[in-house]
This record gives structure tokens, sequence and C-alpha cells, in this order.
């Protein structure tokens, strides 16, 4: 089964640059979309189902045009969980969950911390989903989590780690928080397979860093220790430009 999770930036922009050609031409079987900023109501849903994606679940945020997540599959899943059922998360729409036979995929949004109050949010945000997904694994061991973390992991993972030290993304606290979920039982599917650098999925719109390849790797496919026998493939897509992000790719037996 191939996987691609995409921050697409707004799911109505990126339809104007091309999005569901693009989607075509890759023939996933699961897209899981972040920060997609819009309700299903506003969107001509007939695209993704003419597309292939007949099974498609949207979880928005309250406000509108903010953050919000989806997931579009070609293969219709078992169950579909709306968010958390914790209150502080679930207002700004930021997980959704897709249980098939024999393994369950989540499209997460991590907040990012752009102020004192919003890394405020992003650190409790953080402290309960992890406490979230220790009963989860419980529940459902077969776990995949792709998304936007809003987080690199290491120096390799980032163009500038000396200048961003005190950047939220890469802060020392952020830093060991993932590095404590990979360490309560995930895989950082690309890093398990790929050790180079140079390898991003984020870029500032500024100072023309896309064309300079002066980004930051801060979206993952974190597999699960059982399924990791079942991880085939993992890459990233940065020719594909709806949106500041590109697309990441798992593919799993």
């Amino acid at each position: 089964m191939k996987i691609i999770s995409y921050n697409v930036n707004g799911i109505r922009a990126a339809l104007k640059k091309g999005f569901i050609e693009w989607l075509v031409a890759t023939n996933t079987d699961v897209i899981c979309l972040q920060e997609t900023k819009a309700h299903k109501e506003q969107l001509d849903l007939s695209l993704f189902e003419n597309a292939g994606y007949i099974y498609h679940y949207w979880f928005s945020a309250q406000k509108k045009g903010y953050s919000s997540v989806a997931i579009l599959s070609k293969t219709k899943p078992n169950h579909v969980e709306y968010g958390t059922g914790i209150e502080t998360m679930d207002f700004e729409g930021r997980n959704l969950r897709v249980d098939f036979d024999d393994f369950s995929l989540m499209s997460l949004y991590l907040p990012s911390g752009t102020n004192d109050a919003r890394l405020d949010f992003k650190l409790n945000y953080m402290t309960e989903f992890q406490e979230y997904i220790n009963h989860l694994k419980k529940e459902i061991p077969n776990l995949i989590i792709c998304g936007d973390y809003n987080i690199c992991h290491t120096e390799i993972d980032i163009h500038n780690p000396k200048q961003n030290k005190n950047t939220s993304g890469f802060l020392p606290i952020e830093r060991e928080w993932l590095s404590g979920f990979i360490n309560s039982g995930f895989i950082d599917s690309f890093r398990y397979l790929h050790k180079e650098p140079h390898n991003y999925t984020w870029w500032s719109y500024r100072a023309n860093a896309r064309n300079n390849n002066k980004g930051w790797r801060i979206d993952y496919h974190m597999v699960s220790e059982p399924m990791k026998n079942r991880i085939q493939r993992a890459y990233i897509l940065p020719e594909a430009k709806h949106s500041d992000h590109c697309p990441i790719v798992v593919e799993i037996d």
C-alpha cells in the first residue's frame, strides 16, 4: 500500500495549481492531507471522487479557513475516528484516523509555536498527544501517524541548525519530545531507510529558499514498531509544488 502525506497549505489554493492532476498521476492508495483550511461544504467533492478517491473524510477546525485535516482513500476503512476526544485539541481539527483490516492510519497536523502563547499551546498539545497515543497503541498496535509535526528532529533535518537553535520547530524541548515519541515505539520511516542530508519537506517562501534547497524536514510517516518489517520504501517528492511543503511517501507491505 502506497501512502502519501501532504501539507497542502490550503486545499482550494492547491486545486488551482493542478493538485487533482498530480494526484491522479501519483496513483497512491491513501493520501493524508494537513492544513486544508476548508470545510467540506466549501469544496467540490466530486473532484476527489472522479480522481478515484470515493472515500474521503474531512475534520475541520471550528474556525473557517484554518488548520484542518483530511484523508482520501481508494479503499473503504472499517472505521473513521474524528479527533481524539480531547477538548483542548479537537477544536482546531488536527487529528483524523482511519482503521483498515490490519493497521490504522492517522493524519496529524501538530501546531506551530509562532509566539509564546502558541508555543505553550503546542507543548501542551504534544504532552496530551503522547498520552493519547500511549493508550491508543495498546488498542491498535499497528499504527502509522503521518503528517506535519512542525519539528525538525536532528541537525541533519534542517539546513541551518546553528541559526535556528532558538526557533520554534527546532527548539531543544521540541526535539527532545520527538525523540521521546519515537522511542515510545515508532520508526521515522524516511530516516530508517535514508541517512543522507539535504532532504527537506518545507521551505520558506522567502529568499528563494526552495530553489536553493534551504529547507526543513518537518513532515513524517511515523510507523509503529510492530510494522517495522513491512516498510518497503520511504521517499520525498520535492518536485510537487502545490504548497510550501512537499509530499512524502511510505510504501507498506
